[in-house]
């Protein structure tokens, strides 16, 4: 019976072997960190420095795939204007993109 109860004690490396049953999920979670969470905060931080720097005049492509021109900016809307008497209104968030001067 005394065996029995020295055997379940131990000798405290399981303290050690539980820590090292978490590195693999650490190592996952700092691959993911950097393979994936952290690409995606330094497109977002881009994203809102565009939306953040555009001005009248600017050509666009909304995040629908529309192609305009920036005639007028608010706060939080955008009017563009796609077609020589058609102005749309939509959120600055929906900005997708700056167009190119050599896009057509």
């Amino acid at each position: 019976m005394t065996s029995l109860a020295w055997a379940q004690a131990g000798t405290g490396a399981e303290g050690a072997g539980g820590l090292l049953a978490l590195l693999p999920f650490l190592l996952i979670f700092v691959i993911f960190y950097f393979l994936l969470i952290l690409p995606q905060q330094r497109r977002q931080k881009k994203h809102r420095e565009m939306i953040a720097a555009l001005k009248k005049g600017d050509k666009i492509v909304t995040s629908g795939g529309i192609w305009g021109t920036i005639t007028n900016l608010d706060k939080d809307t955008v009017t563009v204007q796609i077609a020589d008497n058609t102005r749309i209104r939509l959120e600055r968030e929906h900005v997708a993109r700056l167009r190119e001067s050599e896009e057509k």
